[in-house]
């Protein structure tokens, strides 16, 4: 049998806790005297209890209390003026004890904790080692984050409930993997249209205008969108389609569709596959193919057409407006090109199978010697899983979980499975194994595989790291070029981006319909896209860094252009556009996407954009407000501005030296609302000017003017945002200084500590003798200690 589940959460909990060290004192006299009489409570000073402080130090938010109480006393910010002032010597003891402690438990744990799979590389992980396409994702519980990522091992925690999680993920993953199937599941060819559908036929609306070679569709209205009910296959597989469409009726330009997949009626489900260009005057064919769960389907609909109500009023068959003719739907699948699947193979090799004995319909892999041939797989299989070679004792436990079912009387497949699973919800699986000091070969290739793909080394880095070639200086820059040249670096763009930038937060709120009536779905894709097609051109031809902050062109489409107000860009897929001097656009504080997860659905904050731009860019993260100072809440009916609001609160004395750093470049991003656009005035549903826009009156007024001028800290002002980028690229050494910690988080699992600072200031001096190039940052990141040391 199979381990009993509870002992596996067991198990990982004891891998995880590291040795004991020494330990700094939360009952010091020196705490007790000088910090404990403020800091103490729920009313403590600062929101700071220095009363939590525990003696742990491997626990990442306690040692970061410990680090601020360090860096107050030694800055002599506290005790505070007005309090007794402690002895020069007692402080200094104090201190030392603390950062001593801080150095032993570095010593015996490293920089960074062991660290987990989060969800994403778990599922790539196991997809790459099986041959699968699965989502696994929905297996796991969302990934904490800490210091804003969560490939950070200080907000990883293990639980029974993950490990059952993890045994699920594991059997649905062989599930998919193994095939139990005499043969081959039929392949499908069809050539649909969509005339036959049923919506089409029953539809009371006349929206569509039948022609001998297709369908014409020229309503984007949701409801209008034709599912392809036709194609239902029974079996989870790849197949492939090709849609043949062209635009008609549209002066030449070329209209975009939209095309999602899934089960239709649980949305939850379903995914986006893509906008696609369809050409005007000539047939446009697209091509994908999509992993389908059983009993799903497609779904068609033009985007940027009129409404359904408009087409109807005049009749499909007269309507003059753009439409776009969908001449035929091919469907072709599932696609395989051997049976048993290559997935099957990769596990059992040539091993043949029979029918099972209980079940003729249903074949099982046999082996004539099975607990050798048992072992064989096992061992191969941990091998790969396990990012590294393998023990005889790292294989004993799964193979004497296979040898024990093969002894209750499983068949050699269920006894095989068993093992595999035990390989899946090991330790050595789910963490990433790095020895204290010098990474190995091997640990620094998982190090680098996960950073710049997120997901598991591959055969090329695993043989280097078999020669014991990787550390070389020159082979780990080539690898590092390889990795982010390849295809797989796009999980890279994402990853980092999605979680340095929060865009992941895209859909965390819904903007008001009323205020913002323009926001869609094709626009919240086009802004993530930007994002990350930027962060990848900047990275490619190693511009420099500066670029995210201030630069003269972007990616953009014709959804995108007309949002921003650049002429001359059409179609939907992105190119890089030069950008109008006069755009107030450039680098990613001005992307739309940016400004959408620093507002909620009605209105901006300069406070929340403000401490954006201090932790993402600058690198200087605000501290908290106090918890007895309530948020500013923007009046969107127009009565007051956000400065108006702003004044009355950084008149408070507590509020004041925080605010004068914050609110400067939040004042700036004002001139952007809530979906990223440019404005001049605050959009309102109160007091404000009618506003009309193509001969339509719009539900909202135009309010209060928008101020973006300010002061920084050191004096020196600014009219807008383009001003405010300029001021900030005085300083391009703290720019690369905050973008290196960020890499250094994301691709190590922690961040840099007090004692990392000589080898972070000598990244920043490298990449400034490089010109700041981002690519060059990179890579230096790689070859430091930081990264190359756990």
């Amino acid at each position: 049998m199979a381990p009993p589940r509870h002992l596996l959460a067991v198990a990982v909990a004891l891998l995880v806790a590291g040795p004991s060290s020494a330990q700094p004192d939360p009952a010091s006299p020196f705490l007790q005297q000088h910090c404990l009489s403020c800091h103490h409570g729920e009313k403590a000073k600062g929101g700071f209890r220095a009363d939590q402080l525990s003696a742990d130090l491997a626990d990442p938010a306690n040692r970061e209390r410990w680090r601020e109480v360090v860096e107050q006393i030694k800055s002599g910010e506290m005790p505070p003026e007005g309090r007794p002032r402690p002895d020069a010597a007692a402080a200094k003891a104090f201190v030392a004890r603390v950062e001593q402690a801080d150095t032993a438990r570095r010593a015996a744990t490293g920089r960074v904790p062991l660290r987990r799979l989060n969800r994403v590389e778990y599922e790539r992980t196991v997809c790459d080692l099986l041959g699968v396409t699965l989502d696994l994702r929905e297996f796991l519980p969302p990934d904490a984050a800490a210091n804003g990522f969560d490939t950070s091992s200080g907000g990883q925690h293990v639980s029974s409930f993950l490990m059952e999680r993890y045994l699920d993920a594991a059997d649905a993953a062989l599930n998919a993997a193994i095939s139990n199937s005499p043969k081959a599941p039929p392949v499908v060819s069809k050539r649909l249209s969509l005339k036959d559908e049923r919506h089409v036929k029953v539809t009371t609306e006349k929206v569509f205008r039948y022609r001998d070679d297709g369908l014409v569709m020229f309503s984007s209205s949701p409801w209008q969108a034709i599912t392809l009910s036709q194609f239902y296959p029974p079996d989870r597989d790849i197949y492939r389609f090709r849609v043949s469409a062209t635009a008609v009726q549209s002066g030449g330009k070329s209209i975009p569709l939209r095309i999602d997949a899934g089960p239709m009626l649980m949305a939850s489900k379903n995914h986006h596959v893509g906008y696609f260009d369809i050409a005007a005057d000539k047939a446009t064919t697209i091509e994908f193919t999509d992993h389908l769960e059983a009993r799903s389907t497609i779904r068609i609909v033009p985007y940027g057409l009129t409404s359904a109500q408009a087409v109807h009023k005049v009749g499909a068959d007269t309507w003059d407006g753009p439409g776009v003719l969908v001449h035929a739907v091919e469907v072709e699948g599932p696609l395989h090109d051997a049976w048993p699947p290559a997935s099957h193979r990769r596990l059992f090799g040539d091993l043949p199978q029979a029918p099972a004995a209980n079940n003729r319909n249903r074949v099982e892999v046999m082996s004539k010697a099975p607990e050798a041939d048992a072992e064989h797989v096992v061992r191969d299989f941990a091998r790969r899983a396990f990012r590294r070679p393998v023990t005889d004792a790292d294989v004993r436990p799964f193979v004497a979980v296979a040898n024990r079912r093969l002894a209750d009387g499983a068949t050699f497949e269920q006894a095989v499975r068993a093992g595999l699973t035990g390989v899946l919800v090991s330790p050595h699986f789910l963490y990433l194994r790095e020895p204290i000091g010098r990474l190995d070969d091997f640990a620094l290739a998982a190090r680098l595989s996960y950073f710049l793909t997120s997901a598991p080394p591959d055969d090329e880095l695993l043989a280097l790291a078999a020669d014991g070639r990787l550390g070389n200086i020159d082979v780990l820059r080539a690898q590092t070029n390889r990795l982010l040249d390849g295809p797989r670096a796009a999980a890279f763009h994402e990853s980092f981006v999605g979680q340095w930038l929060g865009l992941r937060d895209i859909d965390f709120t819904e903007p008001s319909h009323i205020l913002y009536p323009e926001y869609d779905h094709a626009l919240r894709v086009a802004m993530v896209r930007e994002a990350e097609l930027f962060f990848a051109a900047v990275l490619k031809d190693d511009l420099p860094l500066t670029n995210f902050v201030a630069s003269d062109f972007s990616l953009l489409n014709a959804r995108l252009a007309l949002h921003y107000g650049i002429p001359d860009v059409d179609g939907w897929d992105f190119r890089r556009v030069r950008l109008p001097s006069k755009s107030h656009r450039g680098g990613v504080l001005t992307m739309a996407a940016v400004m959408k997860v620093t507002a909620n659905g009605t209105s901006t904050s300069p406070v929340v954009r403000g401490a954006w731009v201090m932790d993402r860019i600058l690198g200087t993260p605000p501290p908290k407000p106090p918890p007895d100072i309530p948020a500013v809440e923007p009046d969107i009916r127009g009565a007051t501005t956000i400065r108006e609001q702003l004044a009355k609160h950084r008149a408070t004395a507590s509020c004041a030296a925080c605010h004068a750093k914050i609110d400067p470049p939040g004042f700036a991003l004002e001139s952007f609302d809530v979906i990223g656009g440019y404005r001049e005035h605050y959009r309102t549903t109160g007091r404000g000017q009618p506003v009309v826009i193509d001969g339509r009156r719009m539900l909202y007024l135009n309010g209060p003017k928008v101020d973006p001028s300010d002061v920084l800290p050191d004096g020196a002002r600014f009219a807008n945002i383009d001003g405010l980028r300029q001021l900030l690229l005085r300083d391009k050494d703290q720019l690369a200084r905050a973008l290196a910690v960020k890499l250094v988080a994301y691709g190590t699992g922690g961040p840099p500590e007090p004692a990392d600072r000589i080898e972070i200031e000598r990244i920043v001096a490298d990449v400034r003798a490089k010109g700041y190039g981002f690519r060059a940052l990179v890579h230096t990141v790689v070859q430091s200690k930081l990264f190359r040391e756990k």
